[in-house]
C-alpha cells in the first residue's frame, strides 16, 4: 500500500510572488511558464498536491514536479524547462566567433562583388575557408545554422540602417537658438489668441532654398481615363528638360503665409532680391517689423 505523500513547504519570497504574478497574468509569456507559476501560487496557498491541481486543470504529479523542482532551483527557475541531455554541438564557440566576426566585416573585403553579406553567401564562405582557419567544423555548415547563430547575436549583415553623424562642433548651441525662436513664435501666437491688439507687430520668418530643381514638360498630352479600360491618366514616359531653377521660399511663422522666389541661378544676388522682396511683403503690413531669418541648409 502506497503511503501518505508529505506536505512539502515551499517558501518564497515576496519578489518571487510578485514575479510569478506578473507571469501568470502575461499573455506574451509561454503557455508553460505561465501554467507553472499558477501552480506554484495556487500551491503557496493551498499546500496540497491534489487542490493546486484541481484549481489549475493540471495532473497532481505535474504539480509535484513542478514544486520539487521549485525547491531544488529556486521558484523563478523552476517556470523553464531544465537542459536535456543530448548530442554535443558540432560547431565549437571558437567557431561561432570566428563566424560573427566574418559576418561583422563587408563581403567586399573578401573579394566578394557584393557589397554586403547574404547567409547563403556567408555559409559558402565558411565552408570554404573555415577549415583553412582552423575550424573544421564549419566544413559542412549550412544557411540555417548560420541564421540561428547570427540571430543568437543579434546581428544582421544583410540589412543597412541609417544614422545621422553630428559633424557640427557647435550644433547643440545653435538647436537652442532654433528651438527658442519656435517657443517665442508659441508665446506670441497664445498672447495673440488673449488679446486683440498687439503692443509690437512681429514677424519671424523660417526661410530655406532649394537649388538645382529639374524643370521638365511632357512630350505629349495626357490621356484620360477610360471607363472599364484605363483607370487613370496615362503619361508618356518620355519628357523634356528645361535645365534647373532654384527655389528660395520663407514661411512666416505667426500667419503661416509663405514668401517665394524662383531663379534660374543660385548666388548672393538672387538672395538679396528675395530679401527685398520679403522687406516690401512685411512693411504693407507692419509698420515696425522684427526679421529673423533662418537658413536651413547652413544647420542653423
Amino acid at each position: 500500500m502506497a503511503g501518505w505523500r508529505r506536505v512539502v513547504e515551499l517558501a518564497m519570497s515576496n519578489h518571487d510572488v510578485a514575479e510569478l504574478t506578473t507571469v501568470s497574468r502575461s499573455r506574451t509569456e509561454p503557455a508553460s511558464r505561465v501554467e507553472r507559476a499558477r501552480m506554484l501560487l495556487a500551491y503557496r496557498e493551498t499546500p496540497s498536491f491534489y487542490a493546486a491541481a484541481r484549481r489549475v486543470g493540471a495532473h497532481h504529479q505535474t504539480v509535484q514536479r513542478c514544486v520539487e523542482r521549485a525547491l531544488a532551483y529556486g521558484a523563478l527557475a523552476a517556470l523553464d524547462d531544465r537542459p536535456r541531455p543530448g548530442k554535443e554541438p558540432v560547431i565549437t564557440p571558437e567557431a561561432k566567433a570566428w563566424l560573427v566576426s566574418l559576418a561583422c566585416d563587408k563581403a567586399r573585403e573578401h573579394g566578394y562583388p557584393h557589397e554586403l553579406w547574404t547567409t547563403r553567401l556567408l555559409a559558402r564562405h565558411a565552408r570554404e575557408h573555415g577549415p583553412s582557419a582552423g575550424h573544421q567544423c564549419l566544413a559542412s555548415l549550412v544557411q540555417g545554422t548560420v541564421c540561428k547563430i547570427l540571430g543568437h547575436e543579434e546581428i544582421k549583415p544583410h540589412k543597412v540602417r541609417y544614422y545621422l553623424e553630428r559633424r557640427d562642433a557647435e550644433f547643440e548651441q545653435k538647436m537652442a537658438e532654433v528651438l527658442c525662436v519656435y517657443r517665442e513664435v508659441q508665446v506670441l501666437k497664445k498672447a495673440a489668441a488673449k488679446s486683440k491688439k498687439s503692443k509690437k507687430p512681429v514677424a519671424i520668418v523660417s526661410y530655406d532654398e532649394k537649388p538645382g530643381i529639374q524643370a521638365i514638360a511632357t512630350t505629349a498630352p495626357d490621356l484620360p481615363p477610360v471607363p472599364g479600360a484605363h483607370p487613370a491618366f496615362a503619361r508618356d514616359h518620355e519628357y523634356k528638360r528645361h535645365g534647373t531653377l532654384s527655389l528660395l521660399a520663407g514661411i512666416d511663422l505667426l500667419t503661416g503665409k509663405v514668401h517665394a522666389l524662383v531663379k534660374d541661378r543660385h548666388r548672393s544676388r538672387e538672395f538679396i532680391e528675395f530679401l527685398k522682396l520679403l522687406d516690401v511683403c512685411v512693411s504693407r503690413k507692419l509698420d515696425s517689423a522684427i526679421l529673423m531669418v533662418k537658413a536651413a541648409n547652413d544647420g542653423s
